[in-house]
């Protein structure tokens, strides 16, 4: 299988599990509304994590390594759920119907063939004039290589690169400004939001 799966940051950490659930816990006990933004959709929880075989089937079906941070928080701690902004997506499940047409949008692009393993070509913000905003195919060729892992609402998502000097790091998308900016590596960007 050929790749460009880019630097991962090194050996993967373990998760603290059971300090991730406990702390979920209580964030759910804090907020028994949900009010916190998001909240309502993923409830404090998470789904299962996803087998070593799940993980390694959505490796060699696009060609690329997920990120170490990301792919053992899938393997450890949950495959979805609980997160920042409205929660992580499943890595390769359906996406929960209530969620936004764009996501189901996005996440066909991100599945098309040679997309993830494309190298990402930011390595700064990139701010887009009105018609740079509108160029699908431009927008696509800025995003390549990267995985929508969170909906944030209004046209802004937060993709996840996986390949090239970024990998690991997650990248806020705003559509509707024409705005994607870098932000921290997964774990820095997970555990920010759970102890925020």
């Amino acid at each position: 299988m050929q790749s460009n799966r880019g630097p991962q940051g090194g050996p993967a950490r373990d998760w603290d599990t059971d300090a991730i659930r406990a702390r979920l816990g209580e964030l759910a006990q804090q907020d028994p509304e949900c009010a916190r933004f998001g909240a309502d959709e993923h409830r404090y929880r998470l789904s299962p994590p996803l087998p070593e075989a799940a993980l390694r089937a959505f490796e060699e079906r696009y060609a690329v390594r997920l990120p170490a941070a990301y792919r053992t928080f899938l393997a450890q701690v949950g495959g979805s759920g609980a997160g920042p902004q409205y929660g992580l997506l499943p890595l390769d499940e359906p996406v929960p119907a209530e969620s936004d047409e764009a996501v189901d949008d996005l996440r066909e692009l991100d599945r098309r063939p040679g997309f993830l393993s494309a190298p990402f070509p930011l390595s700064e913000e990139w701010q887009g004039s009105p018609a740079e905003r509108c160029d699908e195919e431009a927008e696509r060729t800025r995003v390549a290589g990267s995985l929508v892992i969170t909906e944030s609402g209004c046209g802004a998502f937060v993709r996840l690169v996986v390949t090239g000097p970024s990998a690991g790091q997650v990248w806020f998308d705003d559509m509707t400004w024409g705005q994607i900016s870098p932000g921290p590596d997964f774990r820095d960007w997970y555990l920010s939001w759970l102890h925020g």
